[in-house]
């Protein structure tokens, strides 16, 4: 009796240690299924469809093209010097007097002997364009010779800005006409390409591509960014940079596409352009109610859960 009663009890500790051993293997589902399901927060956008154009950005200096010089018509003294650099004179404008070597030395006495012939030997000297003056060479004063320099004048009519171009970038600029200007202080200006020289610089290979510009009221050197445009689609298909995924060596693209309120799948693309910021969807083709993970994104699955939050 005492054997029986032993081995029921060794029975019912195995069964028992049976049970416990069960019961630990096996969590509770639900707490298992908590532990695996991983919900991320994210933030998603629309497609958008709209112009597209591929710009190459390049810098341009600013420079007038012709100069003239005023020169002295006479040997003879400055009597009166108006030329400023820095002030604008207008086409006849008179920027020296000058007197004559002989009137210095004789004036006086011919006008005493007689006063009604006024001798005065004086000489206006006028700008023979409009434009800023650069370089004043002489003072009142100063002794000069017929011919020498007394200042230079830009002709404002010849004021441009010089792009530099690479000539491999030649093809995106010929049969263009207009550009955009982008001046450090945030203005932009409409360009006109109005020449591009025939001269191709042996060192850089550049060739120089003169812009007119509505204006002549800008500082000589001033640089500016100018947008030539390489490539552009009128209804291009895009999305931010943000939503577009790459591997390491970016050589597949993917987008997170939002199928219901909790799920998002992975959807390879191939992209198109780039600029500012966007990307262009060339397939799959996507429709105007379609959604996709704008942040949050990275390192998502297929088919993960989300959970959608306003940005």
């Amino acid at each position: 009796m005492e054997q029986v009663k032993t081995d029921m009890i060794k029975t019912g500790l195995f069964y028992l240690a049976v049970m416990l051993l069960v019961s630990c293997g096996h969590a509770d589902p639900d707490d298992n299924e908590e532990e695996q399901q991983v919900v991320t927060p994210v933030t998603i956008i629309p497609v958008q469809n709209g112009p597209m154009a591929d710009t190459i950005t390049m810098n341009a200096t600013s420079t007038f093209l012709q100069k003239s010089i005023v020169k002295a018509s006479a040997n003879g003294y400055l009597a009166t010097v108006k030329a400023v650099v820095g002030r604008t004179a207008g086409k006849g404008e008179v920027l020296f007097v000058l007197k004559t070597k002989e009137a210095q030395s004789i004036g006086n006495a011919i006008n005493s002997l007689d006063s009604s012939f006024k001798f005065s030997g004086l000489i206006t000297i006028r700008a023979a364009i409009t434009g800023h003056i650069t370089e004043v060479d002489h003072q009142m004063g100063d002794y000069v010779q017929d011919g020498e320099q007394l200042a230079v004048i830009n002709d404002v009519n010849s004021f441009v800005f010089v792009l530099n171009l690479p000539y491999e970038l030649r093809p995106y600029v010929l049969g263009k006409k207009e550009v955009r200007l982008q001046l450090p202080d945030g203005q932009n200006l409409a360009g006109t390409i109005t020449d591009i020289t025939a001269v191709v610089d042996s060192a850089a290979q550049t060739q120089n591509i003169y812009i007119k510009v509505p204006t002549s009221k800008l500082p000589v050197n001033l640089v500016a960014r100018v947008a030539i445009e390489k490539t552009a689609k009128a209804n291009a298909v895009f999305l931010p940079r943000q939503a577009v995924l790459a591997n390491e060596t970016q050589t597949e693209f993917w987008v997170m596409k939002v199928m219901d309120s909790t799920r998002a799948i992975k959807v390879p693309v191939k992209k198109g352009l780039e600029t500012n910021g966007q990307v262009e969807i060339l397939a799959p083709a996507f429709t105007a109610t379609d959604q996709f993970v704008l942040t949050g994104n990275y390192g998502l699955a297929d088919t993960a859960t989300i959970k959608i939050v306003k940005p």
